[in-house]
């Protein structure tokens, strides 16, 4: 495959001089219909928009341009309002937006960032970022690819969105207003303690789930967990290796009481400030994986940290929460009822991972025309 070897500058037409930051205070007095973004995602909606059109938004400071804990490049489309912290820019006529997108989204973009406390992407180190560009017609063949993966994945996410607010609804259909404590219903169990010796790159199965993999989704980042020798897991209880289905919660921290649903054919163990919900039975820990997943019992349990610099909770702290009653006919009914759904989200998620897997396994492929692209059905 033929490539041009351009600079970002020469693919893009930047509209930065058109975005405007506001106060928190100023946006509370313009609350409104259209999207206010920030450099990763939505942090407001106010009553008026800069932008109409279809962009990519990159990111062009903090924290996340280090760790990545979200993508760093995103397409928005209709109309919407943009703060400073990240760049705008549709594409020239001889480049897809959608390939750039990809490109970008794939790329190791470190050697332009400057700053360690304060890391920033700033706009002559953007122009200078490299692309690989192929003939327009291919540029479009791979996004149409890609795009196509990350359609169904979306329809999955929506899917489980959906069968979750089922699963909720019934539980507070079939919960009662007073109130016991979490232990009626189970145990916590926190993690182990792993060092970082433990810890490998190779693929070897093991993986442990940290708290950075807890998102208040309703999945786990299973795919960016780490992986541990065999060695190290062959001598640790089965009480901190982890089942499909088991909702695993931040104990300490900026992300305490964040929350990840397990689930992937890998073998997935507990790290230490992290707990697990072990039921008194099968009903009893359904119905907490469900309500732990909600919004309003990750708040609560925010509250309840202890400690100013690392808030932190203990397992005891989450078993004494109160939460409401059901009864054992209603929380077996509930069981057999939310059981074929619960069941259905796993499966979603599976799906949603090959997905993941698939597409970036052929992105790299895809951009550097190792594959043949007519060959590739989705």
């Amino acid at each position: 495959m033929e490539y041009e070897n351009l600079k970002l500058k020469d693919v893009i037409l930047l509209e930065d001089k058109k975005r405007k930051p506001l106060s928190a205070m100023e946006r509370n007095k313009r609350k409104g219909i259209y999207p206010y973004y920030g450099a990763q995602e939505i942090i407001d909606s106010i009553d008026d928009y800069i932008f109409d059109g279809k962009y990519i938004l990159l990111a062009e400071d903090g924290e996340n341009l280090k760790s990545r804990k979200k993508d760093l490049v995103k397409i928005v489309e209709g109309k919407f309002w943009l703060n400073n912290h990240a760049h705008i820019f549709k594409t020239k006529e001889n480049v897809d937006l959608e390939y750039l997108y990809y490109y970008l989204l794939r790329m190791d973009l470190s050697e332009y960032i400057t700053g360690s406390t304060q890391p920033k992407l700033n706009q002559d180190n953007m122009n200078k970022i490299q692309i690989k560009l192929p003939k327009l017609e291919i540029q479009k063949k791979i996004s149409k690819i890609l795009s196509d993966i990350d359609k169904k994945i979306d329809l999955n996410n929506e899917i489980n969105n959906n069968l979750y607010e089922l699963s909720i609804n019934y539980l507070h259909e079939k919960s009662e207003s007073n109130e016991v404590s979490v232990s009626k219903f189970a145990k916590i169990q926190g993690g182990y303690a792993f060092k970082s010796k433990d810890l490998i790159d190779t693929y070897t199965k093991n993986r442990i789930i940290k708290i950075k993999n807890l998102r208040s989704e309703i999945n786990a980042d299973v795919i960016n967990s780490q992986f541990v020798e065999d060695e190290v897991v062959k001598k640790l209880d089965n009480k901190f290796k982890l089942r499909k289905g088991d909702v695993a919660i931040a104990m300490t921290g900026a992300e305490l009481g964040k929350t990840g649903f397990i689930y992937g054919n890998d073998n997935y163990y507990l790290n230490q400030r992290v707990g697990v919900v072990r039921g008194n039975n099968i009903a009893s820990e359904l119905y907490l994986n469900v309500l732990f997943l909600s919004e309003e019992f990750q708040t609560l349990l925010n509250s309840k940290g202890y400690g100013s610099a690392q808030p932190n909770v203990s397992t005891s702290d989450i078993e004494n929460i109160l939460i409401n009653d059901m009864p054992e006919n209603n929380l077996n009914e509930f069981y057999e009822k939310i059981k074929p759904i619960y069941e259905k989200i796993i499966s979603n998620s599976e799906e949603i991972l090959i997905l993941e897997n698939l597409r970036d396994t052929l992105l790299p492929k895809l951009m550097n025309g190792e594959i043949d692209l007519d060959s590739i059905e989705i």
